[in-house]
């Protein structure tokens, strides 16, 4: 048998062993050599790549810069600008201060010859735009024996309670809102009224910006010289109500859902009809949500009262009281707002006539020697 003989000495093997080493890790610092100056050049050329692009925009920028500063309102159009972003923002926080009008003819209803009567004296109205009050000095005069009656003030008091407003938006058949300077709700006697059919309002349908997707269908009237058509704020109830209405037919369903007619759309106010088999017609109720005075209190406090005598020597009880109202009540965004007294009812006068009749002369003080005026329950004559 053949034997192999390794005649290359141990020291010369391990040198072989060694140069085999050196060469693969040349060989490797070679590659990642050449992989570092591939990835630096990447990075070279995309980082010049932004740097052109940035270049590029911030020229693009200077010259639209230039081009503007050259613009000589340019300090004006920003400023107009600015005050046109706001427009929204005022809008909001805009009151209408001529509701103080409505509201009193509300809570103070024209009395009758023997009626309670309230006269206001003083008057100052706050619109803070989270507590709007009346701050006033009034008298109230009960018109008959007693004739200072601490009743009179204490049934005003209560009254406030059961103060509610109003507020929406009048829309078409469709329920589209119509802007509300195309609507005419009232003259100067107040509000317009029908005693048995309730409020309404008149839609200019041929004003300028009124006339809503060339309106057709509507019975139109003539008001001041002007095409009118008469939209209901009062429900029609009997008029409106179908049990199997077709798609074009005037309708209100028993939740209280209107449609194809023009009408006024509350805020406020939901409708409902009970149809009872004992019954042959619906009979329909009111919810009104919103309250004049903020929910749970008393809604006016009274900070004084005392005896005294009016302008014509009438025995009246002077007293100073605030009332509180709800904040949405002065909102120039709240369309549409109308008062509404203790009865559930408007009144049937809100007119400034009506207004200028609550207020009078301040009340004197009764003189020491006037015996009736100083008394508390007073049961002597007017005089």
């Amino acid at each position: 048998m053949a034997k192999e003989i390794n005649l290359v000495p141990d020291v010369k093997a391990e040198m072989i062993k060694t140069l085999k080493l050196r060469n693969f890790i040349f060989f490797l610092c070679i590659v990642v050599t050449a992989a570092s100056i591939g990835v630096t050049a990447i990075f070279w050329l995309t980082a010049s790549g932004q740097q052109l692009a940035i270049d590029s925009k911030k020229n693009t920028i200077d010259s639209l810069s230039s081009k503007i500063n050259l613009y000589g309102d340019l300090n004006d159009f920003l400023t107009i600008k600015d005050q046109l972003n706001k427009i929204n923002t005022l809008t909001e926080q805009k009151q209408v201060l001529s509701r103080t009008f409505n509201i009193l003819s509300a809570i103070i209803p024209a009395a009758g010859n023997n009626d309670d009567q309230i006269t206001i004296s003083e008057l100052n109205v706050n619109l803070s735009e989270e507590k709007p009050s009346f701050t006033f000095d009034a008298q109230a005069d009960a018109r008959k024996e007693p004739f200072i009656d601490y009743n009179v003030l204490d049934a005003f008091k209560k009254s406030m309670q059961y103060m509610h407003y109003d507020y929406g938006r009048y829309v078409d058949k469709e329920g589209n809102n119509i802007p509300a300077y195309c609507i005419i709700e009232s003259n100067s006697d107040g509000m317009f009224k029908d005693s048995s059919r309730g409020r309404y309002a008149y839609w200019t349908i041929d004003a300028e910006g009124c006339n809503q997707n060339e309106s057709t269908g509507y019975t139109t009237e003539t008001y001041e010289g002007q095409n009118v058509v008469k939209i209901w704020r009062t429900p029609q109830f009997t008029e409106w109500y179908k049990e199997n209405p077709t798609d074009d037919q005037p309708s209100i369903s028993l939740d209280g859902t209107i449609k194809n007619v023009p009408h006024f759309k509350s805020s406020c106010i939901t409708y409902s009809g009970n149809n009872s088999k004992s019954s042959s017609s619906p009979e329909w109720s009111e919810i009104n949500s919103c309250k004049l005075v903020p929910e749970g209190t008393e809604g006016i406090r009274i900070s004084d009262s005392s005896n005294g005598r009016g302008a014509s020597g009438e025995l009246v009880l002077r007293f100073s009281a605030v009332i509180e109202f709800a904040p949405e009540v002065y909102k120039f965004s709240n369309y549409h707002m109308v008062a509404i007294g203790p009865s559930g009812r408007y009144n049937v006068t809100d007119s400034y006539v009506q207004v200028q009749a609550m207020f009078g002369e301040r009340a004197a003080d009764c003189a020491k020697d006037d015996t009736a005026c100083n008394s508390t329950n007073n049961g002597g004559n007017n005089g």
